[in-house]
């Protein structure tokens, strides 16, 4: 974002001089109250206080759409202190997760808290910028963090860039993907669902970098910064696979796209892609990277 340039095209061309936020708690106000719209996490409480032995303030807590804790923590500018800090919270987390269960039960009800995944917590910390050593940190850990750099445009408009994101043990990134036995919803399958299920996963994986998989027992998500693309396990005769493309933008073909606004379903995204063959996922090819652009 830092060479970003945006203009106004009324009356003229005027570039847009991006600028920092006034104040810190400006930034967090403003997340906090479109979380869900701006990281794809559900907002659950803010300054939380932790109760140990040196104290502190959690800026925010969430649960992302693949019901992982959150943690987000805001600077105005530059501070190399941010990584070290959500990483203390995030220990402390991981020791008292029956305080964060009490959050979710009395937010979002007892089967939002009963199926917290534990084993992917994510940390993502929002500033005005990082270093290049934050960059190379975040990578040391075995942490699932984000670090995101925000600009303000006049007074109308705010810009998220993802500077670094870095996976924890219990994702998958397209890397690792390599390295990796069979996705985890083919593994007690075979026959040509399975294959295509493969084919698919290798697919959305290699979109682009900082992509990663996110594993849960009825499907698993693929996600920048928020999810783009949740594939189903396969069913005998075709896959399921949902995306965050909007269904109004996409030209409906009966069999193969369905807009699912409004129904239940396993996974995020309000555009169903039925696939039964290779060349329905070469098809998808544009509709995947559709959807990966709006993430």
């Amino acid at each position: 974002m830092v060479g970003l340039k945006l203009f106004n095209t009324k009356g003229g061309l005027i570039e847009v001089m991006p600028h920092l936020a006034e104040a810190e708690a400006d930034v967090q106000a403003l997340i906090e109250a479109h979380m869900d719209t701006m990281l794809g996490v559900r907002f659950l409480a803010s300054e939380y206080v932790i109760d140990c032995v040196d104290g502190g303030r959690i800026d925010s807590l969430g649960l992302d759409e693949n019901g992982a804790p959150v943690i987000v923590e805001y600077k105005r500018g530059t501070d190399a202190g941010v990584i070290n800090q959500g990483l203390y919270y995030m220990a402390w987390l991981m020791a008292h997760k029956d305080a964060f269960r009490s959050l979710v039960r009395d937010r979002f009800g007892a089967a939002a808290a009963s199926q917290v995944l534990w084993s992917a917590p994510r940390l993502i910390c929002v500033a005005g910028d990082f270093t290049r050593y934050d960059a190379h940190a975040v990578r040391e850990h075995r942490r699932s963090i984000d670090l995101v750099r925000y600009r303000y445009f006049d007074d109308d408009h705010i810009g998220l860039e993802t500077v670094a994101s870095v996976t924890g043990q219990a994702a998958v990134s397209r890397r690792s993907r390599q390295r990796a036995a069979r996705l985890p919803l083919t593994r007690k399958q075979d026959g040509a669902m399975a294959e295509l299920a493969e084919a698919v996963d290798e697919a959305l994986l290699g979109l682009g970098d900082g992509i990663t998989r996110i594993q849960r027992k009825q499907y698993a998500a693929y996600q920048r910064l928020r999810n783009f693309a949740c594939l189903i396990p396969p069913q005998q005769t075709k896959l399921l696979v949902y995306l965050k493309a909007d269904p109004k933008e996409v030209d409906l073909v009966p069999g193969f796209t369905r807009d699912v606004t409004g129904l239940g379903h396993h996974g995020t995204g309000d555009l169903e892609l039925q696939l039964r063959s290779e060349r329905d996922l070469e098809r998808a090819q544009d509709l995947f990277r559709l959807s990966y652009a709006a993430a």
